[in-house]
């Protein structure tokens, strides 16, 4: 089982930056991918990036490429998800997950999730 805490959201105004953590923890693998996700209200949830444990591979969406990076710490065991040049769509719920399937984008190949972690963008 691999446990997942968010942490780091927040009130922010529009073109500021945030960056959230996801500390990951118990049988995780190098192959397992580390997913965002997020889910903004009365809308699905909506894949942002995904990168392998190892820390290889590294895939966004389109609506954050360009200004969102996701990396991980290996000393911490922690997935970061640094969000720059924040907008008002980027309001959200923001939850991190975990599949043993490779570099996944779609929400139900995901088997472990976190409790998630609120992002407000105003203007």
């Amino acid at each position: 089982q691999v446990r997942l805490v968010e942490s780091g959201g927040g009130s922010v105004q529009a073109g500021d930056s945030l960056r959230l953590s996801c500390a990951v923890s118990g049988r995780i693998f190098s192959n397992h991918a580390i997913g965002w996700f997020r889910q903004a209200p009365g809308k699905e949830r909506e894949f942002v990036a995904v990168k392998y444990w190892s820390g290889s591979g590294t895939t966004y969406s389109d609506s954050v490429k360009g200004r969102f990076t996701i990396s991980r710490d290996s000393v911490k065991d922690i997935m970061y998800l640094q969000m720059n040049n924040l907008k008002l769509e980027d309001t959200a719920v923001y939850y991190c997950a975990a599949s043993p399937r490779p570099m996944q984008t779609t929400a139900r190949f995901f088997n472990s999730w976190g409790q998630g972690t609120r992002v407000t963008v105003s203007s």
